[in-house]
């Protein structure tokens, strides 16, 4: 049985002379929330880590908010947007909007930041959520015109969710770095949102303060709580230890059974619910990480069939997380389910194994990052095939760097598609023959370069099933199942969870 609680509390709460977690995050009006990840770049589209998905809604607006109850776009930047034609969107804008160093917002302003960021030589991240986009041209002080690659109909969905306007000029100064770049990400943070960067201790903290200036009558509300403290803990147990002590009053990612064990107390709230993240292992289909073994389909094929994804989803994701066999989320359009599955048989592993030449299996390497319970799950049912998997876990930005690097032989990794409800913002991510494309295949590139350019709904779900269950048949991936994330947060906050894994924290109140 795991140790989760500091055994004074433990004792505390035994002995009922513990009442529950002190009101510090009320009593000075800041909400302290907490992961295990580190973040020093404060910047969306220069750190794509979830917490900056997190805290681009908190200090950054899109032109679009999506209304996740009718699945509709509403207006938050812009009073409008308008498709002209197929590749040409018009955009009028909100009045009266003021960035937090106090310029006035206008067009010039998301003129410059759709010309800067759907630039590939700005190096964005996640370079898939802005290069649909070709430029952006005034048409006056609140109106402008998007100009599109190719016709995009998810147009919207990233306009919402992964487009962020900063103000004009923003990124100029930024500094070179070691490589002789601009280094984008050092630019103190500065846009709209309903709360304000304060500072950052790398490693440690990042803390935010409430937009008092923030505009009115948008589908983001006014902010309430005062501060909004992003805390780096890297240990589950000092996290769960600081939760039920009043040092944090908000976290997620809590193993299922710890999160039970916190529910039987009754001084916290718990909660399990759906995320758009999926869990996927990624093959090495090509030797570039210099162990070889993937490169036979075979050996790919016994890996799945010795993996038991039901029973990992049931025993330890928790009761909102399903099993998938499709290189996307379920929820998002276009993910088609009906793909070659490939399904727990131990012995037809094994009968696998023996027919590509490792009939005593064999030991290699396998990378991963979050949940290490998840991965630990994956490396005990190989070891039943005979398959020895050596875990090696790290940062998520190390281990992304190895995977772009293509080192990793098997890597276990997530994507939250920032909370985009498209195929595109995750299969076309992944595989579109980027750097994160394992596989690097010329019809499933085309495929999805097709789907993502067209704009009869029809077309686009006929040709990305072709992709899709091409990823499938020959094993890129080994989709594992959507994530459902256990929440744990004070009693004392007003606090809804969303199904998109974008905490509304500028929505949480006091009770």
């Amino acid at each position: 049985m795991k140790q989760w609680i500091l055994p004074g509390v433990a004792m505390a709460a035994a002995a009922g002379i513990w009442s529950g977690p002190a009101l510090a995050g009320k009593a000075d009006d800041t909400l302290n929330w907490a992961t295990d990840r580190e973040v020093a770049v404060i910047d969306p589209y220069y750190n794509n880590t979830r917490e900056l998905v997190v805290m681009g809604h908190l200090g950054w607006d899109g032109l679009l908010f999506r209304n996740l109850d009718t699945g509709e776009y509403e207006p938050l930047l812009a009073t409008g947007v308008e498709w002209i034609d197929n590749v040409t969107l018009e955009v009028e804008l909100r009045q009266g909007v003021v960035f937090h160093d106090g310029s006035s917002f206008g067009s010039e302003d998301v003129v410059y930041t759709i010309n800067h960021v759907s630039n590939e030589d700005n190096g964005v991240l996640t370079i898939k959520n802005v290069s649909w986009m070709k430029n952006a041209e005034a048409l006056g002080p609140h109106k402008l015109r998007i100009n599109l690659v190719n016709p995009f109909p998810a147009a919207f969905a990233y306009l919402s969710n992964a487009v962020f306007i900063v103000p004009e000029g923003h990124y100029d100064n930024a500094p070179t770095g070691a490589d002789g770049r601009k280094d984008f990400g050092a630019v103190a943070p500065v846009g709209t949102g309903p709360y304000k960067f304060v500072e950052v201790k790398a490693g440690e903290y990042v803390l935010w303060e409430k937009n008092d200036a923030y505009m009115k009558d948008t589908p983001k509300g006014q902010p309430s709580i005062g501060h909004i403290r992003f805390r780096t803990i890297k240990e589950m147990n000092t996290q769960i230890a600081e939760m039920l002590t009043g040092g944090l009053d908000w976290m997620w990612d809590v193993p299922k059974d710890q999160a039970e064990r916190l529910a039987d107390l009754g001084t916290v709230t718990v909660e399990n619910a759906k995320t758009m993240r999926v869990s996927y292992l990624a093959f090495d289909v090509d030797g570039s990480s210099g162990q070889t073994f993937f490169m036979d389909k075979r050996v790919r094929a016994a890996v799945a069939h010795a993996i038991n994804r039901e029973s990992l989803t049931r025993n330890l994701v928790g009761p909102a997380s399903v099993v998938i066999h499709s290189a996307c989320h379920p929820d998002q359009f276009g993910c088609a389910q009906d793909v070659t599955r490939w399904d727990y048989d131990p012995e037809k592993s094994k009968a696998l194994l023996a027919e590509a030449g490792y009939p005593d299996g064999f030991e290699f390497d396998i990378y991963a990052y979050r949940q290490r319970e998840f991965t630990e799950a994956v490396i005990g049912d190989l070891a039943k095939v005979g398959i020895k998997a050596n875990l090696t876990y790290l940062q998520y930005r190390a281990l992304r760097d190895l995977v772009w690097k293509g080192k990793t032989p098997i890597n276990h990794m997530t994507w939250g598609s920032n909370s985009i409800p498209d195929v595109s913002a995750i299969t076309s991510h992944f595989f579109s023959g980027g750097r994160d494309d394992p596989a690097k295949d010329p019809e499933v590139i085309a495929w999805l370069a097709e789907g993502d350019t067209t704009t009869d709904t029809a077309a686009r779900e006929a040709v990305y099933k072709k992709a899709l269950e091409r990823i499938s048949s020959e094993l890129y991936w080994l989709p594992m199942f959507t994530y459902a994330k256990y929440y744990v947060y004070a009693n004392d906050l007003d606090f809804q969870t969303t199904s998109d894994e974008i905490p509304r924290f500028y929505a949480a109140k006091w009770k």
